[in-house]
């Protein structure tokens, strides 16, 4: 169709925006909490999207990519829409696209489209609130048509360097574009030069800032059977004996975002269209957020929320004897925290890895991250045409694991059997291990390939 994917940024917002106008603003018809970052982006938002629900709201949620299905992308009340509300969704909007495409000369990507439909969908719903992923970036992504009552900004780091600069401070920039006059901006931890990037568009905009490690953040975690135990501070009180059935302490971090950004949308966030006076004057000079009382969350329910979380593909386990193993890990600082929280919440004695990646990802780097828990190591394709060839991807590894350590097969089936094979040679099966990883593509075909129950999202 000639439709662009979110990583291919054209700078305007033009397009969508006036799709968005004919179609009535869906938008602006509930408030929006929007999330941006470089890694954890997707976790963070089901986070705030279970705690959301299960204080009775009904939640429209819009992540990517998608692992196993496109509907998988828009979500209702915790469930992606159905095939036919999917055909709907586009058919309503496509006579409005025709129109913009002809009146700019341009068509609308592919993700302006997906963006239209999901912000049509969660109106029809009606939502009470939706949680947004951005697709790449944020200033220029066409999710930023919505003015996001509270703007998430996970932790920032070097990825898609071709589309948003090759500096922190640039990627910073790019991703700070969600911070909307008078909004809270719930921001984790970040490199330094982010940060001073992210304040600065917090000062600009008359937004105010909640910062993890400051305002709020983790207190105390223990490694818990099937993920882990956390106290979070919050910006009205503290939460204490969550468990948390996610591993690592990035998901501890993800959490305690989640868990912020749900007490300043309880408090009074603005919602579209609403100045929050009270925020917009107290915040000049960038001062900080930390609210009244009233956004104090019922901890009974936040313990019940994030019992009933989940974030598929980031270290999920869908097998075991040996334990198979799916994370979505795609750049250096991502495999960094996955391979510190297989350290820390799993005792493999040998561990095998299937990896599959895009070529235009800094593989160099993630194999580097990888190479010191991983025995042997099994490269392959997944199903996306910008995967990387298994023979330069093992030459590529090679260079780092060592010839020897390397196996070459072209289907990614076959890779995984290989892999399982290799990791039940010790006969130890509580001690094996296999890591599937690389992207989220490959991820999402070793979910199929694994026929893992879809319910599992």
């Amino acid at each position: 169709m000639g439709r662009g994917v979110e990583w291919e940024i054209d700078p305007t917002l033009d397009r969508v925006r006036d799709v968005m106008d004919i179609l009535g603003e869906p938008q602006r018809s509930y408030p929006v909490i929007h999330v941006s970052g470089t890694n954890g982006k997707s976790s963070t938002a089901r986070l705030i999207e279970a705690l959301l629900r299960e204080r009775g709201l009904r939640t429209g949620l819009y992540t990517s990519p998608e692992m196993t299905t496109l509907r998988e992308r828009i979500a209702v009340d915790g469930e992606p829409i159905t095939a036919e509300r999917f055909t709907e969704a586009y058919a309503d909007v496509l006579p409005y696209v025709r129109m913009i495409d002809e009146k700019h000369g341009v068509r609308l990507s592919f993700f302006e489209i997906l963006t239209a439909m999901a912000f049509a969908t969660f109106a029809d719903a009606p939502v009470d609130v939706a949680v947004v992923e951005v697709g790449m970036g944020g200033t220029w992504d066409a999710t930023n048509v919505a003015d996001g009552a509270v703007a998430v900004v996970t932790p920032i780091g070097l990825d898609h360097t071709e589309y948003l600069g090759d500096t922190v401070e640039d990627i910073a920039g790019e991703k700070a574009g969600i911070i909307k006059p008078g909004a809270i901006a719930v921001l984790a931890q970040q490199p330094v030069a982010a940060a001073e990037v992210l304040l600065r568009r917090v000062a600009e905009t008359g937004a105010a800032a909640a910062r993890e490690g400051i305002e709020f953040g983790v207190l105390h975690r223990d490694v818990a059977f099937g993920g882990q135990q956390v106290d979070i501070r919050g910006l009205h009180g503290t939460y204490d004996e969550i468990f948390l059935p996610l591993f690592g302490e990035h998901q501890a971090s993800n959490a305690a975002c989640a868990l912020v950004a749900v007490e300043a949308f309880a408090s009074g966030a603005p919602t579209q269209g609403t100045p929050n006076l009270e925020a917009a004057t107290r915040v000049a000079a960038g001062e900080t957020y930390t609210g009244g009382d009233e956004g104090q969350l019922d901890p009974a329910l936040v313990r019940s929320g994030f019992a009933k979380s989940a974030s598929p593909g980031r270290l999920e386990v869908v097998r075991t004897g040996p334990t198979v193993l799916l994370d979505a890990a795609h750049n250096p600082a991502g495999m960094a925290a996955s391979v510190a929280t297989i350290t820390e919440s799993f005792g493999f004695t040998r561990l095998v890895a299937v990896f599959a990646s895009a070529a235009d990802k800094d593989i160099a780097g993630v194999l580097d991250q990888l190479e010191p828990v991983v025995e042997e190591l099994v490269v392959s394709r997944n199903s996306s045409p910008r995967s990387m060839p298994p023979d330069e991807l093992a030459e590529l590894a090679g260079g780092i694991f060592g010839p020897d350590r390397v196996h070459e097969v072209a289907r990614l089936d076959d890779a995984i059997d290989r892999a399982i094979g290799l990791a039940e040679e010790t006969g130890e099966y509580r001690g094996a291990g296999v890591l599937i990883t690389g992207s989220v593509v490959t991820v999402g075909d070793a979910r199929t390939l694994l026929r893992v129950d879809e319910s599992r999202r």
